[in-house]
């Protein structure tokens, strides 16, 4: 055995372990760590912004783009917003145990079934550092173990926020081991834990499509992908046109390095030259790149030609691609074509517009009048979450604690047999 493998199986069997004792241990356990783990972040700040400059420092070595450092990026106001984040989690009801549904057999058994942890979880991420304490947060109060493997590119930053939520599992009566962090930065490694179905019960990758699709052809166990967001806004005929324009530069413009900004603009014939036309200020003033057929570079002449690679494009940047449409037949015909079924907005106060929409794009979330940076764990509800699912199974949308969960039957009886 390699000395690679050993160390792959070793925290894969040490997770294992761990997700035994975390699987039973006490709600207020969990959240005691969660609130001890956001004061200590509070408390070496200094110590995380440190680690995180040197991670910075590099940055330019991997070839990162702006958007790609920003995300890196930890600051005391991001540092703040993560330990929030975790105090957050410690305040949402505990999955484990929840009954789901129970009824009583004519026979006299008592059928119940209720939430149960995955196990351990493989979590595999890139550079934002802030999902480290995410993915913990949520596998821990979720009763799963985690291990951890982001990328070479934070990895100084990833350190140092691992070493502290390990302190506080201590502390706190947890086993240490219930969160692990993969130090190498052998790209083998990934391979060699996608193997261990035995003790590692489901892979999460969230990052580029070709760490996903290498994730998807290798591993042993089941997959929730964090695919690409190629998301839309649809400007319907009886859109409000000034709706239309700042939903438009919300969903492109106020973070557009994340999986829930917008890359695509569609916009029916109808009102193309009057929204266009107001557009064209707003996203030159915004430094956005427009990618549009010929329609749209009438209207926008500083457009340029846009390819059908384009639409399909998860661009990460201040770059859009734009299409005008025949009309909601067409605009739902492109989002199922060139989308990748993350979120996908309608601007329309046509209400039969929305609920075609709605009904009709196979999107994991779909927003009427919305922005789609909408779709987000905190923003809907779930709190922190793990990533955003466009699968179908297990889990589909943001994944928060009962998307960490299964589910077991608990059968109770007083002696029955079965004839």
């Amino acid at each position: 055995m390699s000395e690679l493998q050993s160390y792959c199986e070793n925290l894969a069997r040490s997770a294992r372990e761990a997700s035994r004792a975390l699987g039973r241990a006490a709600s207020r356990k969990k959240d005691e760590w969660l609130r001890r783990s956001a004061d200590a972040i509070r408390a070496r700040t200094a110590e995380l912004v440190a680690a995180n400059a040197l991670d910075i420092e590099r940055a330019p070595e991997y070839g990162l783009t702006a958007a790609a450092i920003d995300r890196l990026k930890l600051t005391p106001p991001r540092l703040e917003e993560i330990a929030a984040a975790l105090e957050h989690v410690a305040t949402l009801p505990d999955p484990v145990g929840e009954v789901i549904e129970g009824q009583i057999r004519p026979n006299g058994l008592r059928v119940t079934r209720i939430r149960a942890p995955l196990g351990v979880v493989f979590f595999i991420y890139e550079s934002r550092p802030n999902v480290t304490a995410d993915a913990a947060a949520l596998c821990v109060k979720s009763g799963n173990a985690v291990i951890l493997r982001g990328g070479k590119e934070a990895l100084h930053s990833n350190q140092a926020l691992h070493r502290l939520l390990r302190d506080t599992l201590g502390e706190c009566g947890l086993p240490a081991q219930a969160v692990q962090l993969v130090e190498t930065t052998d790209r083998a490694a990934v391979g060699c834990f996608l193997g261990l179905s035995q003790w590692i019960d489901v892979a999460i990758p969230r990052g580029g499509k070709s760490l996903i699709e290498r994730v998807v052809a290798e591993a042993t166990m089941p997959v929730i992908k964090h695919f690409d967001g190629v998301c839309h806004v649809y400007v319907d005929r009886a859109a409000d046109l000034d709706m239309a324009l700042k939903i438009l530069i919300n969903s492109k413009c106020q973070r557009p390095g994340v999986c829930n900004a917008a890359e695509s603009l569609l916009v029916h014939a109808d009102v193309a030259e009057r929204f266009l036309t107001r557009a064209n200020d707003a996203l030159q003033a915004a430094n956005v790149e427009v990618r549009g057929d010929t329609r749209t570079r009438e209207l926008i002449p500083w457009a340029k030609q846009v390819t059908v690679a384009d639409y399909r494009t998860e661009h990460l940047d201040l770059i859009l691609s734009a299409k005008v449409v025949a009309g909601l037949d067409k605009a739902i015909e492109h989002i199922n074509e060139y989308g990748s079924h993350h979120t996908d907005a309608i601007v329309t106060s046509d209400l039969a517009a929305a609920r075609r929409f709605c009904d009709e794009v196979d999107s994991a979330a779909v927003m009427v009048n919305a922005s789609t940076r909408f779709n987000d764990g905190g923003e809907l509800g779930l709190g922190a979450e793990i990533g955003i699912s466009t699968d179908k199974l297990h889990a589909r949308g943001p994944c928060g604690l009962r998307e960490l969960t299964t589910y077991k039957f608990v059968v109770e009886g007083n002696g029955q047999t079965r004839g």
